[in-house]
């Protein structure tokens, strides 16, 4: 028996919800508050849309933290294999690139996006935009639309209203006072895949903001990796950042204070550059000494000047070792609006194993709404189309057994 089912959000997560459960027959509407939809899908697709990643499943399905467990169900069902096969479907073949990241072949998501809303209506799927979910109503769902306030009661629901990073684009984390007044537990949302702010001086800002710190390898807890940064005026920015972006922004919850160790000369040892600072002439100034001794000028010369002020007096020994890890101490993350995305959202233990919300029966929820983070690499958006999949299924099954 055909069901009216609504999914409240017209990102990923949803928009693969609709697909699942119109092709199960069920009559579906999406209601998208802003005036398109998939707003952040598109603008992430700009410079080259990562749709998923081809590293090893078992690596790949490691890189949620301590959500892995919990997303495991939805991964093994909706792998990087799948993502690439849904979306040939779509006309949208893909590529490997030299990062492991995999690519549409055409470099865009609005050629994906157009056929997938194609698909979705030709399934019977009613998209509505403009359409902004106010909270809850009488066994119903309230929505400010172009007409007027509204009231939808649909036989299930599905949120998908995403996180609370880029809010101009939709995801504005509206709904977490609402969920909180029903006594969902809703864990705080935090940047993720973000910048920093550091204590920058004056003339370091204005000479190097925009300067990208190539060829360097980055250390915290999170592990080592290698590739470049950029200085901004806030800070420091760029995907190199954003693999510690976890990491740092922990260990300044807990600690108060946190660092990024930079390798400014990865391809050197620490006895070579101690060797060879050793034989330049003392009086030689010291960015020469510097260029000459250990490859390092422009930005790189200056960070280790705006960082260390006396790092001229040190002997050769010591530089080596500050150059082989110079701390960057970072005093807090950018701004969540800026984030690419989102940690924190609906906990866990809220949800039973069909993704439905405990004390609301018949009412499910998907993608960044939940509590999980990624990495960038095509890992956020997998995720969230794995997620909104799952709780597809959940919806259905629901429905089943009612």
């Amino acid at each position: 028996m055909t069901k009216q089912i609504a999914i409240i959000g017209g990102g990923p997560a949803g928009l693969m919800a609709a697909e699942v459960l119109s092709a199960a027959g069920h009559a579906v509407t999406v209601y998208e508050a802003m005036p398109t939809f998939g707003r952040k899908f598109l603008l992430a697709g700009k410079s080259g849309l990562n749709i998923t990643h081809s590293e090893d499943f078992s690596s790949f399905a490691a890189r949620f933290g301590t959500a892995c467990a919990h997303l495991s169900p939805a991964l093994d069902a909706f792998t990087p294999d799948d993502v690439r096969a849904w979306a040939a479907g779509l006309g949208t073949e893909t590529f490997v690139g030299t990062s492991g990241r995999v690519f549409p072949n055409v470099m865009k998501a609005s050629p994906l996006l157009r056929a997938w809303l194609r698909r979705l209506e030709a399934q019977g799927v009613v998209l509505k935009t403009r359409h902004r979910w106010l909270g809850f109503a009488e066994n119903g769902y309230r929505f400010e639309t172009p007409e007027g306030p509204v009231i939808a009661r649909p036989d299930a629901a599905l949120l998908a209203l995403g996180g609370a990073s880029w809010p101009r684009l939709g995801s504005d984390a509206a709904w977490v006072p609402w969920l909180r007044d029903k006594g969902i537990l809703v864990a705080d949302l935090r940047p993720a895949n973000c910048g920093f702010d550091i204590a920058w001086s004056e003339a370091f800002r204005e000479r190097f903001a925009g300067e990208p710190l190539k060829s360097v390898s980055t250390t915290s807890e999170a592990g080592t990796f290698q590739g470049e940064f950029v200085i901004s005026k806030h800070g420091i920015e760029g995907s190199l950042v954003y693999a510690h972006s976890a990491a740092l922004r922990d260990r300044l919850l807990e600690k108060g204070h946190a660092a990024l160790a930079v390798d400014l000369a990865p391809g050197r040892t620490t006895e070579r550059l101690s060797r060879d600072l050793g034989r330049q002439d003392a009086k030689a100034s010291f960015s020469n000494r510097l260029r000459k001794g250990a490859g390092l000028e422009g930005v790189k010369a200056a960070l280790l000047r705006e960082l260390v002020p006396d790092a001229n007096r040190m002997p050769p020994g010591e530089l080596a070792q500050l150059i082989k890890a110079l701390q960057i101490p970072v005093l807090r993350p950018r701004p969540i609006a800026e984030a690419i995305s989102s940690a924190g959202g609906i906990a866990w233990s809220e949800l039973d194993e069909h993704s439905m919300l405990k004390p609301f029966p018949g009412l499910f929820a998907a993608g960044e709404m939940l509590d999980w983070e990624a990495p960038t690499g095509g890992y956020l958006l997998t995720a969230c189309l794995a997620t909104g999949r799952a709780a597809a299924r959940g919806v259905e099954a629901w429905l089943r057994h009612r």
